[in-house]
């Protein structure tokens, strides 16, 4: 199980850097890619958090998010050893979750800014990391529903 679980992550995060990659690659010197009438390919580098929020802090928010991705990151780690095993809704979002995390870290350590490229109109630019947190965070509260208290401190 252990190894499934580590596939799933660097599965997640090998998809994130590939994308990111591409966006970065492509995106950034060709311009935005119309998809479909309110979707979009279109190259950003965001120093805030998902969805572009607190980015007018610049470097200082990148700092910031780098503590708390990384915090995060062990916190959930530390919490999937102690859910419940065949909850799976904790297992899954918290899975997501990290995958999202670290692919997000990596992108803040190494560029010091996040790659983000899916555009839907009317939505903040985002990414592929920021997908499985989002997803994942929705999973994570809809297990939590039947935890008891003392099984997530």
């Amino acid at each position: 199980m252990r190894a499934l679980r580590a596939a799933v992550v660097l599965g997640l995060f090998a998809l994130d850097r590939a994308t990111k990659l591409w966006a970065r690659r492509v995106l950034s010197a060709r311009g935005p890619m119309r998809v479909l009438p309110f979707f979009d390919l279109s190259y950003a580098e965001n120093v805030g958090a998902a969805f572009s929020l607190g980015g007018g802090f610049g470097r200082a928010a990148n700092a910031f998010f780098i503590v708390v991705s990384a915090a995060l990151t062990v916190y959930i780690l530390r919490q999937l050893r102690r859910w419940p095993k065949d909850n799976f809704w904790l297992q899954a979002g918290g899975l997501l979750v990290v995958s999202g995390a670290l692919g997000n870290l990596y992108d803040r350590l190494v560029y010091r800014f996040v790659v983000d490229f899916l555009y839907l109109h009317h939505w903040p630019i985002f990414n592929v990391a920021d997908s499985c947190i989002t997803v994942g965070a929705l999973l994570l509260a809809w297990g939590l529903r039947d935890v008891p208290e003392s099984s997530t401190t």
